[in-house]
């Protein structure tokens, strides 16, 4: 998250929240499990092994060619996404797509990006006669995921597009559609499905670890500064919940492995200072699942909430802190006398780098990412039911 967007006049500044802590030492019970750097990277491993089993074997074939990414937008987001391409095994920059020419220029030197290669939001469509670009990484604002994935993919080149897929379920399924029809992959970048920490949590619900979940809560939010772009409903699509309770949404389903069978949802404005007069500030809902699971969820633009999701079972609970950022995420748990306690030391760019690689590794071989465009649709689907619980328009 972050200020992707100042290079357009129309964006204005991006929205900042207080970066979280990184360095934690390994708190909890004396007795509880502690894990060197080695052995977590060990774990992870074995966690990420886990969730891309099914393609395990074809990775035995993958050629040694780099997929060429064409970055649209350059701003913060897009920040974390250029050094982390930089730093994966099969992914290069071979692209730029924005509105400021000497911004793209300075870039473009440092990635060793031809001229060429630098386009505008006008000239676009013309990035199909460039070989050296195979896939394009959609880091605009919300309301422009839908034209400029629908272009590349016209364009014949695969989509890696930020999340929200889109600010409506047409858009989404539209975006679905034009990559079906051109052949492209499209995947979003949902960094939690590719995150060591996130993939151990899932592995010990599947597992059994925790028995029978029974519920789950999580929050995400932030105060946010007046004139923000994500303010302007038409820009962002709503407030905190396609930004922030997006994240959650999204966990509390992978977590379970099920899609909610009931939400409901209530919506509040506190502050009438003006920031609000066209998006929601606080949200709270509440799903049930098919199996009985309960899950709730906060959001908001007017208070910080931490990123954090806790899931209870009958064997026991566990809870991942600072689930959503990038960097610093612990996991904890207590289950049939076994306790947990460790930190993911892994830095940023890490998650991007693994979101990077999985896509470049499906478009080289022919696979389907793991996040795929029908992922993102279902979020869409799962917010307009939100919205409408809440009595919000969308």
């Amino acid at each position: 998250m972050g200020s992707i967007y100042s290079e357009d006049a129309l964006l204005r500044r991006a929205l900042h929240f207080p970066h979280c802590p990184v360095a934690y030492p390994t708190r909890g019970n004396p007795t509880a499990m502690r894990f060197t750097r080695r052995e977590f990277s060990k774990l992870a491993a074995l966690s990420l092994a886990a969730r891309l089993a099914p393609a395990a074997q074809a990775h035995k074939e993958t050629t040694t060619r780099k997929t060429g990414y064409a970055v649209i937008g350059l701003g913060r987001i897009a920040g974390h996404f250029l050094p982390a391409v930089r730093g994966s095994a099969n992914s290069q920059i071979t692209g730029l797509v924005s509105g400021h020419r000497d911004k793209a220029d300075k870039i473009a030197a440092e990635y060793g990006v031809p001229s060429s290669s630098i386009y505008n939001y006008d000239n676009f469509d013309d990035i199909v006669h460039n070989p050296a670009v195979d896939a394009v990484y959609v880091a605009l604002p919300n309301s422009m995921h839908a034209e400029y994935t629908i272009r590349a993919a016209k364009a014949g080149k695969h989509v890696l597009c930020e999340k929200p897929m889109s600010t409506s379920v047409a858009d989404a399924e539209a975006m679905i559609a034009a990559c079906k029809a051109a052949n492209v992959k499209l995947m979003i970048a949902y960094r939690c499905h590719y995150e060591p920490t996130n993939l151990k949590a899932i592995q010990l619900i599947r597992d059994g670890a925790l028995g029978q979940v029974q519920a789950i809560s999580s929050t995400f939010g932030g105060n946010i500064s007046a004139g923000e772009w994500r303010l302007n409903k038409q820009l962002a699509g709503g407030g905190p919940l396609l930004d922030l309770g997006i994240y959650s949404l999204n966990a509390c389903r992978y977590l379970t492995g099920e899609e909610p069978a009931h939400i409901s949802a209530f919506a509040s404005t506190i502050d009438h200072d003006g920031r609000f007069n066209n998006v929601e500030e606080n949200l709270t809902w509440s799903m049930t699942f098919p199996s009985g699971i309960v899950a709730s969820c906060s959001t908001s633009y007017g208070a910080w909430m931490p990123d954090h999701y806790r899931v209870y079972g009958a064997k026991g609970w566990l809870q991942v802190d600072h689930a959503f950022t990038y960097e610093g995420l612990q996991l904890r748990a207590e289950f049939s006398g076994a306790k947990i306690d460790e930190i993911n030391p892994a830095r940023d760019p890490s998650h991007f780098v693994a979101e990077a690689e999985h896509f470049s590794h499906c478009v080289e071989n022919n696979l389907q990412p793991k996040s795929p465009g029908e992922e993102g649709l279902r979020d869409m689907q799962c917010m307009v039911q939100i919205y409408q619980s809440a009595g919000l328009s969308t």
